[in-house]
């Protein structure tokens, strides 16, 4: 069930890239983050309503709630970061640095999760990491060009912190139910968010989106609320060093949404990194 999860997962993640880019387009990526975290802590809220998680709250430990806050925390970073990244650079640039963020985690849940070193888990650790340089490799591989390089060092950031909340994550969601724990934190990435749109006064801006925008994001925002749920559930039941891989196969739906959609190429060698990626994950499987 876990493995099912994981790839629930990687599609409604592969949407929401799509559809944030879409709606990012007149829209600050602060704010559109924040506005897209409401719709997720609509969404996560009413499926603890649906299981019955509520009443279960008061039965938390500090120590869950410490992680999860922390957890929210990374995840409120790395989406500002990610936003920010699609909004200045190409989808089919930032995604693939925005995952690679896999490799660091399959590392910190070895180290600090005690998860099993195996043949499989190191193989599959060097194909994506081989893959992913092949995906970010830019001498003018890809079709579209942005005027400014501040898209890789806010896509860095976002896999960084991507790394953390993963961690983080595993070890709060261990002591409450998922849909809860997704909720919690939730609100916390949805204060970070709006804290961050008030520092860098766009509040004002939310009167100016457009009906188009208002779509997108909130699609964006129910998809992303579709993926947090399946991966932190299947994060709960299945090992960290496994599920995050299969998470971030997103990317293989991404670039592939991109090409459909937005009408960005992918030539020989970023092609092959993307297949890299791929095996490399599957072989993470065996």
């Amino acid at each position: 069930m876990w493995i099912v999860l994981a790839f629930g997962s990687a599609v409604f993640a592969g949407l929401t890239a799509i559809l944030a880019k879409l709606g990012l387009k007149n829209v600050d990526s602060n704010l559109a983050t924040a506005i897209r975290t409401i719709i997720v802590l609509i969404f996560a809220s009413l499926m603890v309503l649906i299981v019955g998680s509520q009443d279960t709250l008061g039965d938390v430990s500090r120590k869950t709630f410490i992680f999860l806050i922390l957890s929210g925390l990374a995840t409120g970073a790395s989406w500002l970061c990610y936003f920010k990244a699609l909004q200045l650079g190409a989808v089919n640039k930032v995604a693939p640095i925005d995952r690679s963020s896999v490799v660091l985690t399959m590392i910190l849940a070895i180290i600090f999760l005690s998860e099993a070193v195996t043949a499989s888990k190191i193989v599959g650790i060097t194909i994506i990491g081989i893959g992913t340089y092949l995906m970010t490799y830019n001498k003018g591989a890809y079709g579209k060009r942005v005027t400014s390089s501040q898209w890789l060092i806010y896509a860095l950031l976002s896999a960084i912190f991507a790394s953390l909340t993963s961690i983080l994550a595993k070890v709060g969601i261990e002591g409450v139910e998922s849909n809860l724990g997704t909720a919690i934190r939730t609100v916390v990435v949805l204060i970070m968010a709006w804290v961050m749109v008030f520092v860098v006064k766009k509040q004002g801006e939310i009167r100016y989106i457009d009906n188009k925008s208002w779509m997108f994001i909130i699609l964006s925002g129910i998809a992303t609320g579709a993926s947090w749920l399946c991966f932190y559930r299947a994060l709960q039941i299945g090992p960290a060093s496994i599920v995050v891989p299969i998470d971030k196969l997103s990317i293989a739906f991404t670039i592939a949404f991109s090409f459909f959609f937005l009408k960005e190429k992918l030539t020989m060698k970023p092609l092959m990194g993307l297949i890299l990626i791929v095996g490399g994950t599957l072989v993470l499987l065996v």
